[in-house]
């Protein structure tokens, strides 16, 4: 009889410690939202209501993406680059140029901008639980993007040149939300770095807009 009683109490802990490992990350999403997400938040476009051309929701995988069928008007001079942000520590991350799978790669929406450029650099990336965060592991490499702040640097290298882009803000939308992939303006050069949240679901999509320093 005692036996069964440790056999129970092991698997109790086990379930206890694996909620525990799935509700952390929500509830310290919904603490950033409450505070740092609010002291940051902007407004990425004039018109949230209008809708981006060329552009769909599809699964990609499990959940729904923007997939982009708009072709640039010339090649591009390169097919990846590489995005660093020093203040989460992540360390230069392959971008693969026009490409809607983020699943072993950083993906640049196809049609946007390119790094230096007028215009909105798209780019996506995996979230998942903080445990599962490894370098290398681009189901999981913006895991960390919740904790970036208003002002900090995004380091792209791109056709031998070096950008250094400024956050100046953030935004929670929903996964239909294609207004995102819109430039705030005509003339600025931006670029946006989106990812699910809160990390390890996919209910929404936080939005971190960037411009590049002059």
């Amino acid at each position: 009889m005692w036996f069964k009683k440790i056999i129970f109490l092991i698997f109790f802990g086990i379930g206890i410690f694996l909620l525990v490992q799935i509700i952390m990350p929500v509830l310290e999403f919904e603490y950033w939202e409450l505070t740092s997400y609010q002291q940051n938040v902007t407004l990425l476009s004039p018109d949230p209501n209008s809708q981006a051309v060329g552009v769909t929701i599809r699964n990609q995988g499990d959940f729904p993406a923007i997939y982009s069928t708009k072709q640039p008007l010339e090649k591009p001079p390169y097919s990846e680059f590489t995005v660093q942000i020093p203040s989460i520590g992540l360390a230069p991350t392959r971008v693969r140029v026009d490409d809607n799978n983020f699943d072993n790669n950083l993906g640049h929406l196809p049609g946007s901008a390119l790094p230096g450029e007028v215009g909105n650099v798209f780019i996506t990336g995996h979230s998942s639980l903080p445990e599962f965060f490894r370098p290398d592991n681009f189901k999981a490499i913006f895991t960390n993007l919740i904790k970036i702040q208003r002002g900090d640097k995004i380091v792209v290298s791109a056709g031998g040149q070096k950008f250094t882009y400024i956050v100046q803000g953030f935004k929670i939308v929903n996964p239909s939300a294609t207004w995102v992939i819109n430039p705030p303006d005509n003339t600025g050069r931006y670029l946006t770095l989106m990812t699910c949240v809160p990390p390890g679901f996919f209910w929404k999509r936080l939005i971190v807009l960037t411009k590049l320093q002059s």
